[in-house]
């Protein structure tokens, strides 16, 4: 009865430690440690202090070809990394998968688009990806300086693959990062993210 019981309380312990680090807005956003491509290990922790982006990428999906293709993303990534944000573009892809790709072809296609991420993370066994609730590419989280997940959602609100789109469309990225170095919450906090599947 005394092993059945001990049993009973590790279910229980770890089933709670498993929900407890779900990603939700408004609290703080769960820890996790990713391999960038160069090798070097990421934590997210080590950047507190920091307003911090997560990006869900797959460099072969047409939603993110969109914003890559035309310099959209980009652009934005150059822009608010020189202000001091950190921009972790997360690759969930699981091996064999479209977007999961070796580490020539990710430092071939970020030399291609002039991207400026801080880091391209690898999460081919999708642990992270499922915490934070990614569903498609591109998906975005944003933490505050505090370590509280304040935004979740899309880029924008033009859902479709024309590039066109991007010169109309309201940025919700960039809304809320200009808000939280204005040291404002950002005026949109969850929005429906668009695009490819993430290929778990």
């Amino acid at each position: 009865m005394l092993k059945f019981g001990f049993k009973l309380f590790w279910f229980f312990t770890i089933t709670l430690l498993a929900f407890s680090q779900e990603a939700k807005l408004d609290q703080k956003a769960p820890e996790f440690t990713l391999p960038d491509y160069t090798g070097m290990e990421v934590i997210l922790s080590d950047y507190s202090g920091k307003i911090v982006v997560l990006e869900w990428i797959n460099f072969d999906c047409p939603y993110v070809q969109k914003h890559y293709n035309s310099g959209n993303i980009p652009k934005l990534q150059d822009e608010y990394t020189k202000k001091g944000v950190i921009w972790m573009s997360i690759c969930s892809s699981a091996p064999g998968k479209q977007g999961n790709l070796p580490t020539g072809e990710i430092r071939k296609r970020i030399k291609e688009h002039n991207a400026k991420m801080t880091f391209y993370l690898i999460d081919s066994d999708g642990k992270v990806g499922r915490m934070y609730g990614a569903k498609t590419t591109p998906h975005f989280f944003i933490i505050n300086k505090d370590g509280t997940l304040v935004y979740a959602g899309g880029i924008d609100d033009k859902p479709s693959t024309d590039a066109e789109d991007i010169k109309t469309a309201r940025n919700y990225v960039r809304e809320a990062l200009d808000n939280l170095l204005a040291g404002s919450n950002p005026p949109v906090k969850s929005t429906k993210p668009y695009g490819c599947s993430v290929k778990y």
